[in-house]
């Protein structure tokens, strides 16, 4: 035995415990998603104050977004539990904030319907393609949260009572449009992505040479 034997821990390490900080986090950030839809959507949309509660409500979702990742991958508390619910609490707020505004006609349907699509697509996608490996969010999808996150707020702020509300407007729509463009191309960047994966996986060259046996010891058959 060497002498720095005794210094291993033959004990597995175990699992982190999905009742953490960053956890709750993420399920705080799941109950304020209909706080914000009701204060965004309370008085059709014309309160100020609301509609500032509304932004301030998102931001701080937000802000927990990336601060349970951040204690998550720091700390070490990454859960199944974790895996599946952040992305489920970012889809629920972004959803509700692209559907509350286009119930207020702020923003219109079509737009709600490619971004919902795109999102919950990029997810079927993701649990589709599992058994072949993880698609990683690459740096697009990053920027689309960005974007998504900018226009959403600047929407939901009450931009008439600001000075030059024509220009407030103005940047929202721009990066409205710029947010859509993203969020368009990065759905088929991950949809490319997924099927090079399929069809590059270890998982699918095994398959093929399984394949190519059976055809050869069928050919070989008297």
């Amino acid at each position: 035995m060497s002498e720095h034997d005794h210094l291993i821990d033959p004990t597995p390490k175990p699992p982190p415990s999905p009742w953490n900080i960053a956890n709750a986090l993420t399920v705080m950030r799941i109950l304020m998603v209909p706080v914000y839809g009701w204060l965004l959507l309370a008085e059709g949309g014309d309160d100020p104050t609301l509609r500032f509660w509304a932004t301030g409500i998102f931001l701080l979702a937000m802000l927990t977004d990336r601060v349970d990742g951040d204690l998550a991958r720091r700390r070490g508390l990454i859960t199944d539990f974790g895996k599946v619910a952040d992305p489920i609490a970012d889809k629920a707020l972004m959803g509700m904030a692209f559907v509350a505004l286009s119930v207020l006609d702020e923003l219109p349907w079509w737009v709600t319907v490619v971004v919902l699509v795109r999102e919950w697509g990029v997810t079927a996608l993701r649990f589709f393609v599992i058994r072949h490996g993880v698609m990683p969010a690459g740096r697009g999808g990053k920027l689309k949260t960005v974007l998504q996150s900018v226009t959403l707020t600047l929407f939901s702020l009450p931009l008439w009572v600001f000075p030059l509300p024509g220009v407030w407007q103005a940047a929202a729509w721009v990066t409205m449009a710029l947010a859509v463009l993203v969020t368009v191309a990065t759905g088929l960047d991950y949809l490319m992505k997924a099927l090079r994966l399929r069809r590059t996986s270890e998982r699918a060259a095994m398959k093929r040479e399984r394949a190519r046996r059976a055809r050869r010891a069928r050919a070989e058959r008297p």
